[in-house]
């Protein structure tokens, strides 16, 4: 951790553990989402963009929240860290879409999303940093997507566990992320 960035990360106790999640979200490409309604199969991969710019106000809005510290519950992220976490999650799938048009079948690097929230101390961040990032590289993924052409939605790449997406099927599946994370914080 850069404690140039958080110098206050090494005199606060880290917060209660959250449960990791072990869940394999890729079944919401088959299916809607019951808690947050959202549909990969509605998705137009053209429109990803667009969306992902769209939802950026909301994750603005919520990071300038008071409570955008508070967690609702002390085994449920705060605003603060899902915003941190859509922030990296954008930044991830940049580089996975980038990955996907560059090379053939590239295999992704593994992530634990619940260990960078407590190597990078989500709760200990910046709310107004972070809303600036999270819409700096949500500018940057949409672009990403913008950019792909026509006969490029059904390039593959691999997850590690062996999930198999096309850009399109990535795109969707990372943009329920987005989605469903603003359902998490109410916004």
């Amino acid at each position: 951790m850069d404690t140039d960035h958080h110098p206050e990360a090494t005199a606060v106790a880290a917060p209660p553990a959250i449960d990791p999640d072990t869940k394999d979200w890729t079944w919401v490409l088959q299916a809607r989402c019951p808690e947050c309604g959202f549909a990969a199969s509605d998705v137009d991969p053209a429109g990803i963009g667009g969306t992902v710019r769209d939802l950026v106000p909301r994750w603005v809005a919520a990071l300038h929240r008071a409570d955008a510290r508070e967690r609702p519950a002390a085994d449920v992220w705060s605003p603060l860290e899902y915003g941190a976490h859509v922030r990296d999650v954008l930044r991830l799938f940049d580089e996975r879409v980038r990955l996907m048009l560059d090379q053939d079948d590239p295999l992704f690097a593994n992530w634990d999303q619940d260990a960078t929230a407590l190597a990078d101390r989500y709760d200990l961040q910046d709310p107004a940093v972070v809303a600036e990032e999270l819409a700096a590289s949500a500018e940057g993924t949409a672009g990403t997507f913008d950019a792909v052409a026509v006969e490029q939605w059904d390039r593959t790449g691999r997850r590690s566990n062996g999930s198999v997406f096309t850009v399109r099927t990535l795109g969707q599946y990372f943009l329920h992320d987005v989605v469903h994370h603003l359902h998490d914080v109410d916004a």
